[in-house]
Formats: C-alpha cells, sequence, structure tokens
C-alpha cells in the first residue's frame, strides 16, 4: 500500500474518532440541562405539596375561627335562656340553639375532615421530600461524572487533533487535497474500503478492473458512484474472480 494511501486511511479514522469526540462535548451539557430539568420537576412537586398544605392550614384556621364563634353564640343562648319570660320566647330561643348546635356539628366535621387531610400532605410531602433528595442524590453524582468524562474527551479531542496534524503532514498536497474535497462533499467520509466488488460506503459495484487495481493499493483511486478514496484490506497478491475466471 502506498503510504499516501495508508495515511489517508489512518487521517479517516482520526477524523471519525474526532467527530465523535465533538459530538460527545456537545451532548454532555444538553444531558446536564436534562439533569435539571429532572431536578427542578422534583423541586416543583416539593414546593406544591407544601403550597397545598399552607391553603390548608389556612382554610383550618377559619373553621376553628367561624367553630368559636358559633360556639361563643350557643353560650350566650344558654344564658340568655334562663332570662326568657314567655313560652313563645323559650320556643324561639330553642331555635336558634338548635341552629347553632347543627353548625356546630358541620364545623366540626369540616374540621375533622382538614385534619385527615394535613396527615395525608404530611405524608405526601415527605414522600416528595424523599424523592427530591434522591433525585438530587443521583443528578449529583451523574453530573460530576458528566464533568469528568467531558474533561477526559476535550483531553482526547485534543491528542487526536495532534495526531491528525502528524498524519497530514506526511501525505502528499494532491492527495490531502482529494481528501478534503471529498470529505467537504460526504459528510466527513472521505475514504472507503472496496470489497468483493463493491465501495462499502455507497455499495455501488466497481468495474472490475477498478477493483483489480484498488485492490493493488497502488494508487489514488475514487469510486465512479460516490467519489470516495477507495482502498483494499485484504492481500493484495489474493486473486479475483475476474483475474481466475472462476464462475460465481
Amino acid at each position: 500500500m502506498t503510504p499516501d494511501l495508508q495515511h489517508l486511511i489512518e487521517l479517516q479514522e482520526l477524523d471519525l474518532a474526532a467527530e465523535r469526540q465533538r459530538r460527545r462535548v456537545t451532548d454532555i451539557p444538553v444531558l446536564q440541562a436534562a439533569l435539571d430539568a429532572r431536578l427542578a420537576d422534583r423541586t416543583a412537586v416539593v414546593d406544591e405539596v407544601k403550597a397545598r398544605i399552607a391553603a390548608s392550614q389556612a382554610a383550618r384556621r377559619d373553621i376553628e375561627r367561624d367553630l368559636a364563634a358559633v360556639q361563643a353564640r350557643l353560650s350566650k343562648f344558654k344564658n340568655q335562656l334562663m332570662e326568657v319570660k314567655t313560652n313563645k320566647e323559650y320556643q324561639a330561643m330553642q331555635k336558634e340553639m338548635t341552629v347553632a348546635e347543627q353548625e356546630i356539628s358541620d364545623q366540626e366535621t369540616r374540621l375533622l375532615e382538614r385534619m385527615e387531610e394535613a396527615d395525608a400532605l404530611a405524608a405526601e410531602l415527605k414522600e416528595a421530600e424523599a424523592a427530591l433528595k434522591a433525585e438530587r442524590s443521583e443528578t449529583e453524582g451523574v453530573r460530576r461524572a458528566l464533568d469528568s468524562e467531558r474533561e477526559q474527551v476535550a483531553a482526547e479531542l485534543e491528542r487526536t487533533s495532534t495526531e491528525r496534524a502528524r498524519v497530514a503532514a506526511q501525505i502528499s498536497r494532491e492527495a490531502l487535497a482529494i481528501f478534503a474535497r471529498v470529505a467537504h462533499g460526504r459528510k466527513g467520509v472521505a475514504v472507503a474500503e472496496a470489497r468483493d466488488g463493491l465501495c462499502t460506503v455507497c455499495h455501488v459495484r466497481l468495474r472490475p478492473q477498478m477493483f483489480n487495481e484498488v485492490r493493488r493499493n497502488a494508487s489514488i483511486l475514487q469510486c465512479d458512484s460516490c467519489t470516495r478514496i477507495l482502498y483494499f484490506a485484504g492481500s493484495p497478491s489474493a486473486t479475483s474472480p475476474q483475474e481466475s475466471g472462476a464462475q460465481p
């Protein structure tokens, strides 16, 4: 294999590795943002439960205030009952007391419901806070791992870039220009292996004479279909079906 072709293969591998590394460096902040979003969701759940607890407590205080007012009114009615002089006044007072007692019963029922709600909300808050704590712990661990990976990948990318410059310096200007032109037009993939008479990237069958020339790895040859630089990874001395006359 010619030195140019060997180095072009190395250059292609380095470019693909660098692309993977750049993509990973770009992906890591996105992953970290997703972690932050998950943590924010857990925090929002805790805040929402706390808001419901505050609302429930305010409603309970209102009930307690109303209950105290009705109890005071009933106590007043009981005191006034001793002072009535007519049967009509007595019956009217009894009616007021019955209404007040019913209001007290209703308010006590509402108060009991709020107390039960408070117990349920307290349990819900405990569960939400435990989930938030676990999420925060997991998020911090994953974030540290991603930070470490980003530093590692950035260092690998720097080494890859250095190695690419070293390899590129050993390639002729003409071959390097072909590589750059094809890579630009083919999403960074400028080199392709030829195997079984095909270009393994575009999967178009090569002309028999072309494939035989590619198998020698003696010059820079490009696929007629995709223009990628072709190389043969097998033994150059192997006999092709076309040369041997073997039937497919």
